[in-house]
């Protein structure tokens, strides 16, 4: 892929601030002084918070992103805003961990190799060996990290490793069925995203689809959030659900929901990989 020029490159600005008059008409302003083009725009007032919101895709004729990074940090302060700023062409440098379950990493593989995510897979690391071929044939690095309780935290440590080593921004857990330490998740906090075989609140414990089933449910889901130390109740990104009724066995149960897991996933992934996603607080914002 060539590399963008200042002429030709195209710019992801997020931010959020404390709301007051005049915010748009300030930043498209420091925009507009830089011959910035915008290209896409979207706003939210939070009343509940005070917070504004922002994500501007716009064309800069005039600066690069290091020169524009540097501009924008000396305007932001003097809104407190919090802020980030890439190139929107640029793909996300992308970890997978996985379990036994391969539906939503065989999902995201076929998505990202058809180029419908916008990813740089540097690797998939498992507690199991059951994919390392599914990640040959994409030519992606397969890490084998057993995981016990003793192991856990030479084992986690590892993980990190490969992690930073590959300059991950994105961290999917795409059903890798371990519970994350305090530790790991600070480290994480706002870049691993996680797919919950549930529309949260769930059912506990093993076996959901058949708990759901002897429980008679109408409908089942799938919920990706951020992954935080407070078990499954991570700001939440997407969901979905479907109707069922008395004719489905448990099986087809399960089936269903695989399919809602890797779509509900996909649909996470994809907003975060195009910088569409902003936290507020335990939710988000999100610009589609």
């Amino acid at each position: 892929m060539a590399k963008a020029t200042t002429s030709d490159a195209s710019y992801v600005l997020n931010l959020s601030c404390p709301d007051r008059v005049g915010l748009v008409h300030a930043v498209s302003g420091f925009l507009v002084e830089r011959e910035g083009n915008i290209e896409e725009a979207a706003q939210y007032n939070d009343p509940d918070t005070g917070l504004f919101f922002m994500r501007l895709q716009f064309r800069s004729m005039k600066m690069g992103l290091k020169d524009l990074k540097k501009d924008f940090q000396l305007f932001g302060e003097k809104y407190s805003m919090k802020w980030s700023l890439h190139t929107a062409s640029q793909p996300m440098k992308t970890v997978i961990m996985v379990s036994r379950e391969g539906h939503c990493l065989n999902d995201l593989l076929f998505r990202w190799k058809s180029g419908l995510l916008n990813l740089d897979i540097r690797a998939i690391i498992s507690n199991h060996r059951d994919f390392y071929q599914l990640a040959a044939s994409y030519n992606i690095p397969f890490h084998y990290i057993p995981m016990t309780e003793a192991l856990k935290p030479q084992s986690e440590q590892k993980q990190l490793e490969i992690i930073e080593q590959e300059g991950a921004e994105l961290i999917v857990l795409a059903r890798y069925m371990q519970i994350l330490s305090n530790t790991m998740c600070e480290k994480l906090q706002g870049r691993a995203i996680n797919i919950h075989h549930s529309f949260l609140p769930s059912f506990k414990g093993a076996k959901p689809y058949h708990q759901a089933h002897d429980r008679g449910v109408k409908l089942i889901g799938a919920t990706a959030h951020y992954v935080t130390a407070d078990l499954d109740e991570g700001p939440i990104i997407e969901q979905d659900v479907n109707r069922i009724d008395h004719s489905k066995t448990a099986l087809e149960l399960a089936a269903i929901g695989k399919d809602t897991e890797s779509q509900v996933l996909a649909r996470a992934v994809k907003w975060h990989s195009e910088h569409r996603i902003l936290q507020n607080g335990h939710k988000t914002v999100i610009f589609k």
